[in-house]
């Protein structure tokens, strides 16, 4: 294997700080220019706009993971009108995140999209309802307006539908959950990190919802990974597991470090001109951790395991989403053991 040194061993014999340190003038500008001149340039995308969702990776940027680990890494945004699965397909980003049920649906189509990296490991996708209009079990909801979101979110809740034999009235889905408060859904799509928490804060309280846990009714998929194309794997396989690596870091440190990464959290979503606050962020911090280190499981973050990746494709094909299940080990490449190393 390549070394991890080799980077930094080429930056100390760039010309330029040779003769800075020779002459012992001010080295720093020379030193950051000799960096930057050995960063390999890489483009990521995660699926969504900025929020606590992505605090891995804004960490593993702005305290230099990924400089440390060779790479200047350009983070784009994400969200409804720049689908990161295509940005990657389209070669317009090396890296990007999306459900692992859209990777083995892409993959089982023949595009050549690997995941080298799992980050979420169990679904916080769910289906919200009212009691006080009578919902209370899956079969209540036949006939009913259900919002949902395009693509890879409406996999699991349509599983749900057929697993329980309901038809119901399909209302696309935009931002937020005014139509579902307006009474414009019977039933609303959330994330647990997110929406869950927004119709919590506008008033509704717990014992008011109906809660269907797509993770509780057989369909707990794991979310959120890293993926990039196998032909950018195949070129750069050091540059895949540098990233991994960094951005692994980057999870943990946020973790560790709760209210700082909060602080770089909320400059993202300024910039990006999003309405939140730091409460609803820092619940989906909190709430993503629970996702990616969950509770009484040991796994390490960022593998695959087999056995899940089989159990969630078997379900697609079973529902005909796929025809045939992409070999695990055409579809996943392990960084993990090689970042235990690091």
């Amino acid at each position: 294997m390549k070394s991890s040194l080799s980077p930094y061993f080429n930056m100390l014999c760039h010309p330029l700080l040779i003769i800075c340190l020779v002459l012992g003038i001010g080295c720093l500008p020379l030193w950051e220019a000799a960096l930057a001149a050995n960063l390999e340039k890489v483009i990521f995308i995660p699926q969504w706009l900025p929020q606590a969702q992505f605090a891995g990776y804004y960490m593993a940027y702005e305290k230099g993971f990924y400089r440390q680990h060779g790479l200047e890494v350009e983070i784009r945004r994400g969200g409804p009108h720049s689908c990161a699965a295509e940005c990657v397909q389209n070669f317009q980003a090396d890296f990007g995140t999306m459900f692992l049920t859209a990777g083995i649906e892409k993959r089982a189509q023949g595009i050549g999209i690997i995941n080298i990296a799992q980050i979420v490991q169990k679904s916080g996708l769910l289906l919200v309802s009212q009691k006080k209009h009578g919902i209370l079990r899956p079969q209540d909801l036949m006939g009913k307006r259900v919002g949902l979101w395009a693509g890879d979110f409406q996999i699991q809740p349509r599983l749900f539908f057929h697993k329980y034999n309901l038809f119901v009235k399909i209302i696309p889905m935009g931002e937020g959950v005014n139509l579902f408060l307006r009474q414009g859904l019977d039933a609303t799509s959330a994330m647990r990190y997110n929406e869950y928490h927004l119709l919590l804060n506008s008033g509704l309280n717990p014992e008011e919802l109906t809660v269907f846990d797509m993770a509780e009714h057989g369909f707990d998929f794991p979310e959120d990974g890293i993926y990039c194309l196998e032909e950018t794997w195949r070129r750069h396989p050091s540059r895949c597991r540098a990233f991994v690596a960094a951005s692994l870091a980057g999870w943990r440190y946020a973790f560790a470090h709760p209210e700082e990464t909060l602080d770089i959290v909320m400059r993202y979503v300024t910039e990006a001109h999003i309405k939140t606050n730091r409460v609803h962020q820092k619940w989906m911090l909190a709430q993503l951790q629970e996702l990616i280190e969950p509770p009484g499981k040991a796994i390490p973050m960022g593998l695959l395991v087999p056995q899940t990746y089989r159990q969630v494709a078997q379900e697609l094909q079973n529902y005909l989403l796929i025809k045939t299940i992409p070999p695990y080990e055409e579809f996943y490449r392990d960084c993990q053991s090689d970042v235990e190393k690091r």
